[in-house]
């Protein structure tokens, strides 16, 4: 293994297509970002595919598939993940449902984050459903913002049940994408969910923090879709498979608790939020630190996604350059003239014309001790495609990362 430290900037969703009025470029081409552009000429550049066919395109998969995991035995859904992240013990038996709150009109899923409900009045919402739904086999918990999670426990409960991502179905009816049954099972826990669906809209339309919600002429949180159901499972920790110690700095529950699943430290950075707000420069310096003390730093940061899927151009350009002027310059000058090995990508693209995850690969860029440069000055999705690192793919970047120096193409 190398003796030189590493970071990972994953910037969540930020890869995507060319656009009509960017002259066919891409946001992230448009956008300044020098701290990125740094890491690619200076280093090697490619892609990594990361949301294999038979998986879900979710941030869960593009991660655990960025980290190194074994999809095929490891792969445990993003509400297993997110208990983890939540502490909240999953018994045999025990299946974790993510639950997004979300805003329905006539029918119609207008906003798969519920107007990224305020993290108190979620909390309340929350409450409201387990008072008048919960019961000693179902219970809802309090994630952050829109991100909630709901445990079914008992034998008449299965994870054979096929649910969709909300996020991929805005602008459609949301009685054209309910639970169905999946494989033989009875289909009690298709049933189950989507009687929840139905039962808890009618709490939450009438409830206080949506009544105030549609006076301020905000979308209300009115509604809630259950995904991605899962049972707790092992995975490989860094530590057995590279022989490395880690930290992992992220907003969102999914990326902690596949940290912790990983083996990995989860450093809570106050203000980190998920969005636009979050702490950019405290992740950033909590990174820095988490240096000192790791051999390899995992630094997720979530807004760029969330602005992605409301198919916010501007927003989108300007919150890659946050990104980049305000967590990877940051890293890039506390590091100057220290031998880590910095590297850069997102873990799924998600195109604006879009607003929903697609299984493009994605740019890599790896810049450190170890790496010759090649002939890629800048970073971005057509740049990359002609870097020395190639078409990587499930497990290829820790294993280059992490693996013998030999492995590792460029070696000088």
């Amino acid at each position: 293994m190398k003796s030189n430290k590493t970071i990972i900037f994953l910037g969540d969703g930020m890869a995507d297509e060319p656009v009509d009025s960017l002259g066919g470029r891409t946001p992230l081409q448009v956008a300044h970002t020098p701290g990125m552009d740094a890491i690619a000429r200076q280093g090697q550049s490619g892609t990594l595919f990361t949301l294999p066919e038979g998986f879900p395109t979710s941030s869960d998969v593009a991660n655990m598939s960025v980290l190194g995991c074994d999809l095929s035995n490891e792969y445990c859904g993003r509400g297993a993940l997110e208990a983890v992240s939540q502490g909240i013990p999953l018994n045999p038996g025990d299946i974790a449902f993510r639950v997004n709150f979300t805003t329905t009109e006539d029918g119609i899923l207008t906003d798969f984050s519920g107007g990224h409900v305020p993290q108190a009045d979620a909390e309340a919402l929350i409450q409201a459903l387990n008072d008048q739904l919960a019961t000693p086999h179902l219970r809802f918990y309090p994630g952050v913002s829109y991100r909630n999670l709901l445990i079914l426990s008992g034998p008449d409960f299965s994870t054979d049940v096929t649910t969709e991502k909300p996020d991929d179905n805005q602008g459609d009816r949301v009685d054209e994408h309910l639970p169905t049954v999946n494989g033989a099972h009875d289909g009690h826990t298709a049933e189950t969910l989507i009687r929840l669906m139905r039962e808890a809209a009618a709490i939450l339309e009438e409830h206080p923090v949506n009544r105030q919600a549609r006076a301020a002429n905000r979308a209300p949180a009115n509604g809630i879709w259950p995904w991605s159901g899962g049972t707790a499972t092992a995975i490989h920790t860094l530590r057995d498979k590279y022989g490395i110690t880690s930290a992992v700095i992220s907003a969102v529950d999914v990326i902690n608790g596949l940290g912790r699943c990983l083996g990995m430290d989860v450093i809570t950075v106050p203000g980190a939020t998920g969005y636009i707000d979050t702490n950019y420069e405290g992740k950033a310096d909590a990174a820095l630190a988490a240096l000192e003390t790791h051999d390899f730093v995992y630094l997720h940061v979530e807004a760029i996604d969330e602005v992605s899927h409301a198919m916010d151009l501007e927003l989108k350009i300007r919150t890659i350059e946050a990104f980049d002027r305000r967590v990877v310059c940051r890293v890039l000058e506390g590091l100057k003239s220290k031998p880590v090995t910095t590297v850069v990508l997102p873990d799924h693209p998600v195109p604006i014309r879009l607003g929903k995850h697609t299984r493009t690969p994605v740019p890599v860029s790896i810049a450190g001790p170890d790496w010759v440069a090649d002939a890629v000055t800048t970073f971005d999705e057509e740049s990359c495609l002609d870097g020395a690192l190639g078409h990587l793919a499930n497990g290829d970047l820790m294993a280059r990362l992490f693996g013998p120096v030999s492995s590792r193409a460029g070696k000088m």
